[in-house]
């Protein structure tokens, strides 16, 4: 990650408003949450991981599908806030700077949303390393990315490519959005 998309990057934007991309309540976010858990094959699953869960509002409904569930992000504000909208829930929380961090596998569901564009090449090569020793066989992974252009180190389309081409994963499905992309992928 580029020092300018550090964790005082993002603890700077939390400061400034505690919902800085307006996830809780703007209605693109709500149909893309909704697209997300829609594209999902299956109704449950054992333990799930989320790598930039922000505030977590997809959080808060990825906790109803899963049995347990670890949610992570960079930024302690917005951890939080997650922690206070999940409260009620199985969900474990770490505070972490991607692709490093500390949590317990395998997982059988692993939800990637709007992170990996901020992340250098060589992270994404790492984290893919990663992912591929902490997921169970046969582990389903769900992307989903803003598409527009931006100022991070990588488009949405060059770093999920990236982060595929790393894996052994099978593509389930690939969905193009006017606004973002939404990828499904299951582990060999």
């Amino acid at each position: 990650m580029k020092p300018e998309f550090d964790g005082q990057y993002f603890e700077n934007l939390y400061a400034e408003h505690a919902d800085p991309w307006n996830y809780a309540d703007s209605p693109y976010e709500a149909q893309k949450y909704a697209a997300t858990i829609g594209v999902l094959p299956r109704a449950t699953y054992r333990r799930g991981l989320e790598l930039g869960c922000s505030i977590g509002v997809l959080t808060a409904r990825l906790a109803r599908l899963c049995d347990a569930l670890t949610a992570v992000d960079i930024s302690e504000r917005a951890l939080t806030i997650a922690m206070q909208r999940c409260a009620d829930s199985r969900v474990t929380f770490v505070h972490a700077h991607l692709p490093d961090g500390e949590w317990n596998a395998p997982f059988d569901l692993l939800v990637l949303s709007e992170i990996l564009y901020y992340l250098e090449p060589d992270a994404i090569d790492r984290l893919a390393s990663r992912l591929t020793h902490q997921a169970d066989r046969g582990a389903d992974v769900v992307l989903a990315h803003w598409t527009g252009e931006t100022n991070y180190p990588m488009t949405a389309d060059a770093a999920v490519e990236r982060l595929r081409s790393s894996m052994p994963v099978s593509v389930l499905e690939e969905v193009r959005h006017p606004e973002y992309r939404l990828d499904l992928w299951r582990f060999h």
